[in-house]
């Protein structure tokens, strides 16, 4: 490709991505495919000579787009939010652009001292102070692991990388409710996912303390070695809000690691009114949220912080030779900070955010969400025929269709051929969650163009296919 076309095909991408920036609000949310009906659209062998881009791009175009779940739509109200917003994907185009590796200041010193500024101002926004250490990671999973292996590292004195876990029993504590990440991390920790312990939840869904501290009495008088706490600020299911006040207090009672998933919930510490959140974070060991969940910037931008900055070094560093430079002392290499030796520059796309929306711009977002969720709780529990299912502390309503009559499990299947329902019609897009054996869907308010007007149609339609169901009386 000369520069010619690639001038060319850039511009028309650009004009393609703008518009539909402007109507993806006009998609499908889901798409209506049966599994297999891409790939069979794909040739069965790669091509042996090169193809011209306009033939790809209408390819993507007439195969790939009609098969997207439109994640960008703001009727989007699945899972929690992967956002995006123009700067960041203004700010993706020149990192690809770029393409560096920044896995060492020496790699891209630019990229390098960008995240250490980045990070600085992230830990100001979420009201951190000085003592945190930051850096970019992939997500939330990858950080809940980077947490479990440095604190096993520095519990063992630095010794299971060389020597492994030997005879050590390790315990791990998190609520019913935590993250299914944190069961992965375990199993990679060599930790052993027998070694979990699930802590049951109140009425909130929040974890209980009492049972968390019976838990490790019970755990040291067996013989184990508890290692590391998991507390969840706005858990997956229901946005729950584990105590950590409580948490911290249990934790260092037993000098364990307490770790803080708010993978989520973190981006609402940029509003000094939701900091109540957080109370006892400051004790905590440490701390990720994802910007890419709900501060409009692309996936993958996770923010995680800890306390301890040397044990986490400690715990990943491996310099050979051919990555060792004569700035290594001076600077932050952030092939350290984590598994991956290879790193994006995604530094990039958060400064483009942060300086194009500034603070008071997402604060604005961030507040007309939880207005609009709020709103919606309200209709839900202003209708005879629907109920909340859990407390609503963020931008997730847990509700579900009630109407007399029925049996649990009537119940729970109305729901779900609701959801489906909903679904299937390509207008909105829910998930689901169990509680306590109820099928109950989750209504999340959080997608970066989402307005007044897109939630209200959401609540029509569900009443109206809710209606439409039939109930056995």
């Amino acid at each position: 490709m000369t520069s010619e076309e690639f001038r060319q095909a850039a511009h028309e991408m650009v004009e393609w991505m703008a518009t539909y920036l402007e109507e993806v609000e006009n998609y499908p949310v889901k798409p209506n495919v049966e599994p297999g009906e891409i790939y069979e659209q794909l040739p069965d062998h790669a091509p042996q000579k090169g193809e011209p881009m306009a033939a790809i791009f209408e390819d993507f175009r007439q195969i790939i787009v009609p098969g997207m779940t439109h994640w960008q739509s703001p009727s989007f109200h699945a899972y929690f939010p992967g956002n995006s917003s123009k700067p960041s994907v203004l700010a993706e185009m020149l990192t690809a652009t770029l393409g560096a590796q920044c896995m060492v200041w020496a790699t891209s010193p630019a990229a390098t001292e960008l995240e250490d500024r980045i990070m600085e101002w992230l830990r100001t926004m979420v009201g951190l102070s000085d003592d945190w250490a930051g850096s970019i990671q992939n997500g939330a999973s990858d950080a809940t692991l980077n947490a479990l292996l440095t604190a096993r590292e520095k519990a063992s004195g630095f010794t299971a990388n060389y020597t492994g876990l030997g005879r050590q029993r390790y315990r791990v504590y998190a609520s019913e409710q935590a993250h299914s990440s944190v069961d992965k991390a375990v199993a990679i920790a060599g930790i052993g996912r027998d070694n979990l312990v699930k802590i049951p939840v109140d009425d909130a869904y929040a974890l209980r303390p009492e049972l968390l501290a019976e838990a490790i009495e019970q755990d040291l008088a067996a013989g184990y070695q508890p290692l590391m706490i998991v507390a969840a600020l706005g858990t997956t299911g229901t946005t729950a809000i584990d105590p950590l006040a409580d948490i911290v207090a249990i934790g260092r009672q037993h000098q364990l690691w307490v770790h803080v998933d708010a993978a989520l919930a973190g981006t609402a510490l940029l509003l000094p009114e939701m900091r109540w959140l957080a109370a006892g974070l400051e004790q905590t060991d440490s701390f990720v949220f994802n910007p890419h969940k709900w501060m409009f910037t692309n996936f993958d931008a996770s923010a995680y912080f800890v306390k301890d900055k040397q044990a986490l070094i400690n715990t990943f560093s491996i310099t050979p030779e051919y990555l060792r430079t004569p700035e290594d002392n001076r600077v932050n290499n952030y092939r350290d900070w984590g598994i991956p030796l290879g790193r994006r520059f995604r530094a990039l796309k958060l400064w483009f955010v942060i300086r194009s929306f500034g603070l008071e711009g997402l604060q604005a977002k961030i507040r007309l969400h939880l207005q609009l969720t709020q709103w919606f709780r309200e209709q839900v529990e202003g209708h005879p025929h629907f109920e909340v299912a859990a407390p609503v502390p963020l931008n997730t309503v847990c509700f579900r269709y009630y109407p007399v009559g029925p049996s649990p499990e009537e119940l729970n299947s109305l729901n779900e051929q609701l959801m489906h329902r909903l679904n299937r019609s390509g207008e909105i897009f829910l998930t689901h969650v169990k509680l306590n054996g109820r099928f109950v869907l989750r209504m999340v308010i959080g997608q970066t163009e989402v307005q007044q007007r897109h939630v209200e149609k959401a609540w029509r339609l569900i009443k109206e296919m809710a209606a439409s169901l039939p109930v056995k009386n």
